[in-house]
This record gives C-alpha cells, structure tokens and sequence, in this order.
C-alpha cells in the first residue's frame, strides 16, 4: 500500500496510487412484488453449482503509521452487531523495528476473541538485513534465512501474546516498492523454494499492488515453490475488471487461498459518505468475488475519512456497502452461480451456507429495478432484506414472501439491498 506517515497521503507517490485505484434505521418499506415478472430483470440462483469459499472481508490497522482503533472501534469493526461491519479478516504490519510489535496487539486480539483471522504484512526486513541497488532496497541473498527467522520470530510474539496468525506474507507490493524493500519474482520464488518451508503459519505471496500475473506466475509454474505457499494474495489498485480472473490459478491452484489483500476504491480523496459514488465499492466487492473468485476482499485502513469507518468511529457508506456482504456472507459460506449481470448497472451475487441462501443486489441505476428472483431446488418461505440507499444504511426492509423458491422485489434507485432466505 502506498499510504506511509500520516502526511504522506498528499504525497506524488499517493498522488499516482490514486489515478491507478481510479446507525441503524427504521425498517424500510419496499413493494414486496413489482411489475410483472415479463418486465423485471431475470436472476436464477443455483445453489447446487458451487464457486468459491469465502473466507472473510476486512481491513488494516497499522498503529504506528496512524493511531490505533479505540476499543469501540474494535467491536464496530470486527462485531456483527447493530451499527457493526461484521468484519472477520484483520491485517497488520510486520514492523522491521521489533520494539513496534506490541503496539499491533490490543486491536489483533480483540479481532481474534471475535473470530477474525489476521494477517500480517511486512513493507520491510529490519535494517541490517537489507542492502541497496539500482536506486533501491532489497534482501541481501545472504540474509533470507535470517529474515524467515524473523517472520517466524513475530508469529511467535503474536501467539505469546494471545493471537495466532492465520498467515503472513513474504512482502507488501514487492513490485510498487518506492519507499520499502523490493522483490523480483524470481527472488520471490527463491525465497519460497528455500526459505518458505520453515515458516509456521500459512505463506502469503506475492501481494502484487496490481495483480500482476507475472509476479505469482512463476510461483504457480513452479512445483516446489508452490508447495510452499498457502495464499495467492493480490492488490487490486488499478486493476481493471477485465485482468481479475486468473485461468492459471484455476488451473495449477488447487488447494490454495486466492486472497484480495488490501484495496481502497475508487480513490483516497473523496469522503466515503460521497452517494451514490460509495455504489461503486458494492460493485467492486462483487466483480472482486465474482469475475476473480477472491475468498477474501480486505480494505486499507479501516478507520479513515475514505474508508469503511470514519474517523468518528461510524460506519460510512462505503463501509455499509462492504457491510452487505461482510455481515451476511461469513466465513465458510460458499459463492454460487446467480445471474451476474441481469441489467444494465445492476450486479447480483449469490451465496450459501446450508440451507441458507443469502442475495447481495446492487443498482447504480437512476430508477428502480425490478427483480424476478428464482432459487433452484428451494420451497417456500421469507426473506429477511436489508437495504442502503442515499437516505438509509443497513436499514431493515420489508420482508419477502417466497413462493416455490420465486419471488419478486425491488431495488430502489442507486441502491444495495441484501436478502437471506433461511
């Protein structure tokens, strides 16, 4: 991420991240049925056809970049309450500096205690174990043992301390490294072909800025190294929607995380309460998990004037948008088939654990869209519903009546509107 000291955000480096990113409410009344179903919009739901498994939405506390989150903040963030995000991913820097280490622990093990997975991140190896080049910094070659020592060292202090590591990455944007150490791929690879092996928690590599295959191909073209990596993790920072599916991790992935480790979208500029602009984060979680099968989709800095908390510790509207998904679609549950696309500007996702089916539509459309819903293989019954629009967040809505696994509703006009049929 290219987010540094607090000032820096201001900062060329910020400047040209950004071009390449390009409380709870009354219950909403909503027509339970539209027009006829000729005139809606069709989305067939097939929980029989399984994607992926989905592992968590979340975001970064860094606590010596910017102050730490407030032990409110914590349960916003990490519970799944009213006016909570249902958050169940926690990423954290690997401090170079190891007298910074406890500093990441308060908010991890809370995170933890409410059942988040964290992960951690390191934008450089401490100092004596580096040396420059061409303008820049890297590993010494001589130093690769050493610097497993040291990540091993820190998933150690983690779990002494009461938080056990779902995973921890080789290097933060190895390929974007202005102001942290920078990776070759092929160096990448040496690391995890020799060096992987003796790391105690899952491997994280490469977290390429911009899903840059020809930073993880050479991972999953080589046997050895990919037996020694647990996660694909990636950034999404100008990623066109078109670069997000990856045939070769379909092909040579099997057994593998494919996580979406850390993004801020569509910029870091505008205020994340921007309607209906903050639309666009609901269609980025769900081109995320849908055209590039990620497992996880994890925010920058969870508090900040951009993200999904604002500095006073509520929810934005970019925050309810990731809310829609990160509050019903938890852990475990697994992506199915729905129809994606149905309308113009109007994106469907689909999701299920057991019986349950849960729906996550959004519409960037400046009028009301009317779906016709029909769930495979499903009886009848209600749906629960939820709904952010400019005027409600995470609101309530009326419930639905399901007939036979049909039923009709409506998106109001630039909206996002979760369902869950039990």
């Amino acid at each position: 991420m290219s987010a540094r000291p607090e000032q820096s955000e201001s900062s060329p480096l910020v400047r040209r991240r950004t071009v390449l990113a390009a409380g709870a409410a009354l219950p909403v009344a909503l027509a339970a049925t539209a027009t006829p179903a000729a005139a809606a919009a069709a989305v067939v739901v097939e929980p029989s056809n399984v994607q992926q498994t989905i592992l968590g939405f979340g975001g970064m506390n860094h606590t010596v970049w910017i102050s730490d989150l407030t032990a409110a903040q914590r349960e916003t963030a990490f519970g799944n309450g009213t006016n909570q995000l249902g958050f169940t991913v926690l990423r954290i820097p690997v401090h170079e500096d190891r007298n910074n280490w406890s500093r990441e622990v308060a908010t991890a093990k809370r995170a933890s205690e409410l059942g988040a997975k964290v992960m951690a991140s390191p934008w450089n190896p401490p100092a004596s174990m580096t040396e420059s080049f061409s303008g820049g910094k890297r590993l010494k070659y001589g130093s690769y043992g050493a610097y497993a020592q040291h990540l091993n060292d820190f998933t150690a202090f983690m779990k002494n301390n009461g938080v056990n590591l779902y995973g921890i990455s080789v290097q933060n944007e190895p390929d974007y490294a202005h102001d942290w150490t920078a990776w070759t791929a092929a160096e990448i690879v040496k690391f995890l072909r020799e060096n992987a092996g003796s790391l105690t928690t899952r491997v994280i590599a490469p977290e390429s800025f911009q899903y840059r295959k020809n930073m993880s191909d050479p991972i999953l073209n080589d046997p050895v190294a990919l037996a020694n990596v647990d996660i694909i993790g990636a950034h999404l920072y100008g990623t066109s929607f078109s670069n997000l599916p990856y045939p070769l991790f379909q092909q040579k992935g099997a057994g593998k995380e494919l996580w979406m480790t850390e993004v801020y979208y569509p910029n870091s500029t505008d205020s994340a309460d921007l309607w209906p602009q903050a639309l666009d984060v609901g269609e980025h979680v769900h081109r995320a998990l849908v055209d590039g099968r990620f497992q996880t989709y994890v925010w920058w800095y969870i508090r900040r004037s951009y993200g999904p908390m604002r500095e006073d510790g509520q929810i934005s509207k970019r925050g309810a948008c990731m809310a829609h998904f990160a509050k019903w679609v938890r852990p475990g549950y697994q992506r199915i088939t729905a129809t994606a696309n149905p309308q113009s500007n109007v994106y469907v996702s689909a999701f299920k654990s057991g019986a349950r089916v849960v729906i996550v539509a959004i519409n960037k459309n400046t009028s009301v869209v009317d779906l016709s819903v029909t769930i495979r293989d499903t009886g009848s019954g209600t749906a629960q519903t939820w709904l952010t629009n400019q005027s409600a967040n995470l609101a309530p809505a009326t419930g639905i009546t399901i007939s036979n696994g049909a039923f009709n509703a409506q998106l109001p006009a630039r909206s996002i509107r979760t369902f869950v049929v039990n």
